[in-house]
């Protein structure tokens, strides 16, 4: 899993995006779930029964999705000073559940099915609601891709992933249905839910994996962590920058650094050029939260505290900016 992607959108902005996207997706799953709910009642197809189930989860996890990044775009408060970002990463681990859930129960239905076949009728009809089905998923996940090229959500990334793998879903329960029908046989409706069990899971350890990626705190990649670096260097004065270290959290960026100035300067100059330094970090970065320790040039004390072997390691191994 790649590290996450950085933001370039203020706290505002971000939030705007990801509210209006979060209210779309409910509703479509909403819509979606009436539709197919009506269709499987008809022709009792267990390929319909999959993507009603997972349909249906689609719900709690747009809705968990919803209140999610709502909180996550809460300020900091006095119990959470570093804001409430992570409830993104904890709403991911809710839909990963969710979907394990569902792949679970639509895959016991198919296998009973195929145990014991149950003939499926008004297949052209659920033909018809998994176009219908298609084509409304693949305008909701256009919009999430728009939104996710300029805001970060790791809950809205991992509603994208779901609903992608319904994409496929609705496409494994059309070719069963379509088969059970040129072939006069449920056996085919039956092996499109197993087709749909395994995405499900596959869908599940993606949005696992994404989610997982924020809770343990993972570095920024190489390239945005050397423009960082770049930004600070950008001031002669500012001779040189290490130990930087930074981490997503929802829709923010929390990065910590250490920069040697020259041991001559006063500590009103140092004040000056550090917040001079973060400005410009934070152009760059509008929903960076930035700590910069000032080092005397020369007189760098090593990192301390319990990491300080893996980050005297880490040191060797930094980005470094050109120049």
């Amino acid at each position: 899993m790649s590290a996450p992607n950085v933001p370039s959108l203020t706290a505002a902005e971000n939030a705007a995006l990801t509210r209006r996207v979060t209210r779309l997706s409910v509703a479509f799953a909403i819509v979606l779930s009436l539709i197919k709910a009506a269709a499987w009642v008809a022709s009792g197809s267990v390929a319909m029964l999959a993507s009603l189930a997972d349909s249906g989860l689609d719900i709690v996890a747009a809705a968990a999705t919803f209140f999610a990044v709502r909180y996550a775009a809460e300020p900091p408060d006095h119990d959470h000073t570093f804001g409430h970002g992570k409830a993104e990463a904890f709403a991911s681990l809710i839909q990963a559940g969710l979907v394990f859930a569902s792949a679970a129960l639509v895959g016991r239905e198919a296998i009973s099915r195929l145990l014991h076949p149950q003939r499926v009728s008004h297949e052209a009809w659920d033909l018809g609601v998994m176009v219908i089905s298609t084509i409304l998923t693949l305008t909701l996940v256009q919009a999430q891709t728009q939104v996710l090229r300029s805001a970060q959500s790791v809950a809205v990334s991992s509603d994208r992933t779901h609903y992608l793998a319904d994409i496929a879903a609705n496409i494994a329960a059309f070719a069963g249905i379509g088969l059970s029908l040129l072939f006069a046989s449920p056996a085919p409706d039956a092996m499109a839910g197993l087709l749909v069990t395994a995405w499900l899971v596959w869908g599940a350890v993606s949005v696992f994996r994404g989610a997982s990626v924020e809770l343990m705190d993972k570095e920024l990649g190489f390239e945005a962590r050397a423009q960082i670096i770049e930004l600070m260097r950008r001031d002669p004065r500012i001779r040189d920058v290490h130990e930087l270290r930074t981490r997503a959290s929802g829709p923010y960026i929390h990065m910590q650094m250490h920069a040697e100035l020259d041991p001559d300067m006063t500590l009103a100059q140092a004040h000056r050029v550090m917040i001079e330094a973060e400005r410009r970090v934070l152009d760059a970065f509008p929903m960076a939260d930035i700590m910069i320790h000032p080092d005397p040039r020369g007189q760098a004390e090593a990192h301390g505290g319990p990491f300080a072997e893996a980050h005297a390691s880490l040191h060797d191994d930094a980005p470094v900016a050109a120049g």
